[in-house]
Order: structure tokens, then sequence, then C-alpha cells
């Protein structure tokens, strides 16, 4: 597996080459010592959001007046009671459709590099209108979805408020509410604490974990404040993976090719971050795997060769569990603010914007827990 271990490469790097000549050399060797290499995971830091497009934004997350059918929020597929994911193998949308993908965590998806397992949104803003359109998922039509949200007294005076008087119910609007609630979605953890000096924030085996973590190559792949979500990488690098698992290959599995149509992306995926996996089985794209040992076990086979001891994967699974953090202050929605039953037009369910038959039940609560 390509090794990505940052420090050794900018060390390499400073260090010259042996063709150098001896000025070059001592330059190399004093900005070795002035600028020393950054470590390959960074403590978490929240970033500044604006507060009232994050209240704004958290009600629209858990509200399924975004959905076609009024049964589905953002927050069906993505509870905070999960990690921000789910605990499906694979989500269920409107008409009670089966997805064809596990739900990644949106909590700290604000540091990923690109977003969605195949990249295919280059932010937060342009992820949160992708599932709201997917005829399987929310199967939403943002000029319906507009004309609802302006519709709502709640909403309307707010998007007032925060976008100025003249048509502040847009798409725009509404993506860029919900992608700032996203990035206030920011878990600090034990681990961050250990990162910035405090040794006694993890114990003696989370640490022997972490020392395993990167002796074992973990490190390679999932780094970064995310501990993830800075690359892509093949699902199995050097054992096939869908040989391993088996049955009959998904389009889904395909991964990044599904976005490039580039032979050299087929089966690469967007390194997930570790952060609060304790909280968010099942793994893997096709959530085929409940049990984290398990997955450590197989990732450890199929991206690094290796086959780990019983004593290095509890180990890892214990630096994992440092790994969770906690939500911030104003995360979940009030229930005071809890929007109304979205389904119901004279008693009966809303139709489905692409079959046409009424919606049979509501897939979670309002608040999606």
């Amino acid at each position: 597996m390509k090794r990505l271990l940052l420090p050794f490469l900018l060390l390499a790097l400073a260090s010259g080459c042996d063709s150098c000549n001896d000025t070059e050399g001592d330059e190399a060797a004093e900005s070795t010592e002035t600028e020393p290499t950054p470590p390959p995971v960074e403590p978490i830091e929240a970033p500044e959001v604006n507060m009232d497009k994050v209240y704004l934004g958290r009600r629209l997350y858990h509200d399924p007046i975004l959905s076609g059918d009024g049964t589905v929020s953002c927050a069906t597929c993505h509870t905070l009671d999960h990690g921000g994911a789910e605990d499906r193998r694979t989500s269920n949308g409107i008409g009670d459709q089966v997805g064809p993908i596990n739900s990644p965590t949106v909590l700290n998806a604000h540091f990923n590099f690109v977003q969605f397992w195949d990249g295919r949104a280059e932010n937060l803003q342009e992820q949160a209108a992708g599932p709201i359109e997917n005829p399987i998922e929310m199967g939403g039509a943002f000029g319906d979805v507009v004309g609802a949200v302006a519709g709502d007294e709640w909403y309307a005076e707010r998007f007032a408020s925060i976008y100025g008087e003249d048509d502040p119910v847009t798409k725009d609007n509404i993506t860029d509410a919900l992608a700032e609630y996203e990035r206030y979605l920011i878990t600090p953890a034990p681990f961050d604490d250990f990162l910035r000096g405090d040794e006694s924030a993890l114990n003696e085996q989370e640490q022997r974990g972490w020392a395993a973590f990167q002796e074992v190559g973990c490190i390679s792949c999932h780094q970064g404040v995310n501990l993830g979500g800075t690359m892509f990488q093949k699902m199995g690098v050097v054992e096939n993976y869908f040989e391993m698992r088996g049955g009959e290959l998904t389009e889904a599995d395909h991964g990044r090719f599904n976005v490039t149509e580039d032979e050299a992306d087929r089966h690469k995926f967007k390194v997930p971050t570790l952060r609060n996996i304790t909280l968010t089985p099942p793994y893997f794209h096709d959530g085929s795997q409940t049990d984290l040992r398990e997955v450590v076990r197989i990732m450890a086979r199929i991206q690094l060769g290796k086959q780990l001891e019983d004593g290095q994967v509890d180990d890892i699974v214990a630096f994992l569990g440092a790994l969770e953090g906690e939500l911030p202050a104003e995360a979940r929605l009030p229930e005071d603010q809890a929007p109304p039953d979205r389904r119901a037009t004279g008693g009966e369910g809303l139709e489905h914007p692409e079959t046409g038959e009424e919606a049979e039940e509501v897939l979670e609560t309002a608040d999606g827990e």
C-alpha cells in the first residue's frame, strides 16, 4: 500500500541528497531545525459558525419538509444518536426504497476534503443538495421544496432575518443553512487532549493502541484532523476485498469510478474518518461488517497485507474508543421546535414523486431519533 508518512517525507526532503553541495546541506539542516515537521494527525478545532444559520439548518436537517413525500429528513439516515450515521446496512428512502450504500457520518464532515464515499460533492453545501433531489433518497424537487419551506411561517421569518427580505428562501440558502449546521457538528475527543500534551487523557491500553495504529501502518491513510477524509484509496490494495466478501458486485462497489469513469479509480473510496467509529456500525461502504475488531483485522489484511495478533487488535480498538467525542451543546433540536407531521393532506399520505404511490409509513420520527 502506498505509504503517505508525511513526517518521513518532509524529513527526507529537508535532508537534501548526496549530490547537493555543502551550502545546500547547511540550509536544509537549518530549515529542519527552525521548521519542525508537522504531526500526521492534528487535534481538532471547531470552525467559527453563524449560530443563527446553525439553528435554522438544525431544524431543516430534522424536517421531512425537504423530501418529496414528507417522510424523510436528513436525520433519517444521519442520526445524532448513532454517531451521525445510521444502524442499517444501507439507507431507506421515500416509499421505503432501499438505497445502495451505507450512510457515512456527518459528524466532523467539515474536515473531509470531499463529500460522499465517491467524492462527487466538493463541499458540505453541494452534498446537502444531493440526497434531497435523489429519487430513492428524499425524492424532492427544489422548486417544490422552496415553496413548502417559504410557506412555513417559522421558516419564512427566519430566512428573511438571515438572508434578507428579497427572495430569502432559495435552494442556495437552504443548502447553506444545512451546511452551516453540519459545520457545527464537531466532536472533540480524549485523543485531542492527548495530542495537546495531556498524556493522562488516554489510558495505557489506548496509548498502546495509538502506537500500534502507527506502527502497523493504519496512519498511512487515516491521517489529518479527521483521521481520514484526506484522500481516496482502493478498497483492497493487497488482497481483493470483493472476492473475500463474496456476492455480486454492485454499482456502489465501483466507488470513485462512477464519477470519473477512469479505470484507475475503480473500487476507490474516500478514506472515512475514524472519529466516533465506535458509534457507527455497520461498517464499510457496503455495511457488511458490524464487529469493529473484525473490521480492524480485515483492513490490516487487505490494505496492509498484515495478520494482526489479538493483542494488537484489542489495543487498536481501545484507541478507536478514544476518538469518541461529545456533540456540541446545541446540536440537538429542542422538542418545542420539532417540525409538524409533513405527511398528511386531508388525512392521506403524500404521493411518491416517482411512482405516484402513497407513502405507507414514517421511516423515522420528526427528530430522526
